[in-house]
């Protein structure tokens, strides 16, 4: 991480979001800055935090500031590492925060960073791994356990409470993002937003679902149906677990992410769905439900060993409906590993 970070003339980085300050603490903090060198890393803080940021951070030097004094402790410690560029988070800093960093940090040279951190995450450690494919069982156990619930009568509300209540219960701590249950033609809507809408016999039901734990995301997509659907909604979900797969097994690190996108892509443009996939086939998940890298058609990053993306292809219909597959993957130098293994029937 540390070479990634200093190979751009850069002497220090100032991190003042909660996402990164999470990131390189593993401490939930409402407020702080995160300062790192190549030869010290340095913590700050205020009172609420500073006993368990003492106990937990031993290679931390912990300063303990007010909202006041923040800047002029910021200062202070880039100072005495004896930094003259410093790296900050132009793609979270508003214009307002970054006019008060300016005039507190006038005797450096600020460098925008936000791309060099975002891509230094978006390569995740074996640890990350592990919590990210403990939020994805998570996830799945729940969605196992709220099958039964799936019945003529229950409306997208009361299916969408019903899994959060068990993803809680299985060991998550919230969402990573507000759940998408959509019925029948809603289903037509990629990020439909739950409502009073009772699902009748034969109606599509499409979930879409993560939650959070231990600090880092899940997310994955199924598409059901409680009874016989729409003919074409059929061969709809057979196409797209089938483009699906294609995409599954033929990722792999190296490639850009044009590459990968185009596998989903091309396989529903030639069997008569082009427009009918609007979106991108995934993006990078971590401590945030969307990370680098995205996985479209006018991206041309490269994959990386053990980054973690989704791959959701999808084809949606105004006033028919539709139908999303979604799976978390680990990049791989051969191929991927599969994290969701959720089975893909369309009838429950």
């Amino acid at each position: 991480m540390e070479n990634e970070l200093f190979n751009n003339k850069i002497d220090a980085y100032i991190f003042m979001s909660e996402e990164n300050r999470f990131y390189f603490t593993r401490l939930h903090t409402s407020f702080g800055c995160v300062i790192v060198s190549p030869k010290e890393k340095v913590f700050i803080t205020d009172f609420r935090y500073e006993d368990v940021a003492r106990q937990s951070l031993p290679e931390y030097n912990i300063v303990i500031s007010s909202y006041g004094d923040l800047y002029s402790k910021i200062a202070a410690v880039l100072k005495k590492m004896g930094a003259k560029h410093v790296g900050f988070e132009d793609d979270v800093v508003t214009v307002g925060e970054f006019k008060i960093m300016k005039a507190a940090l006038g005797d450096y040279t600020l460098k925008p960073a936000g791309e060099i951190i975002a891509k230094v995450r978006s390569v995740k450690t074996e640890d990350e791994l592990r919590l990210i494919a403990n939020a994805e069982a998570i996830t799945q156990k729940a969605l196992s356990k709220v099958l039964p619930l799936i019945k003529v009568g229950i409306t997208e509300k009361e299916l969408s409470a019903e899994i959060l209540f068990e993803m809680i219960r299985c060991g998550a701590e919230g969402l990573a993002f507000e759940n998408i249950v959509a019925f029948g033609e809603n289903s037509a809507q990629p990020h439909h937003r739950s409502g009073n809408k009772k699902l009748e016999k034969n109606d599509l039901v499409l979930i879409d679902i993560g939650c959070k734990a231990d600090g880092y995301c899940s997310d994955m997509t199924r598409t059901f149906t409680l009874g016989e659907p729409n003919a074409q909604l059929v061969s709809i979900h057979n196409l797209v677990a089938q483009a699906q797969s294609y995409a599954l097994k033929n990722i792999k690190a190296g490639m850009t992410c044009h590459e990968a996108d185009s596998l989903a892509r091309e396989y529903l443009a030639s069997n008569g769905y082009e427009k009918e996939f609007g979106h991108s086939l995934g993006h990078g998940l971590g401590i945030n439900v969307h990370e680098m890298p995205r996985v479209a058609k006018n991206s041309m990053q490269v994959l990386e060993e053990n980054m973690v993306i989704s791959v959701e292809p999808g084809v949606y219909i105004d006033g028919l409906g539709g139908v999303r597959i979604e799976d978390l993957v680990v990049v791989k130098k051969d191929g991927v590993v599969n994290l969701t293994s959720f089975n893909k029937n369309l009838n429950i």
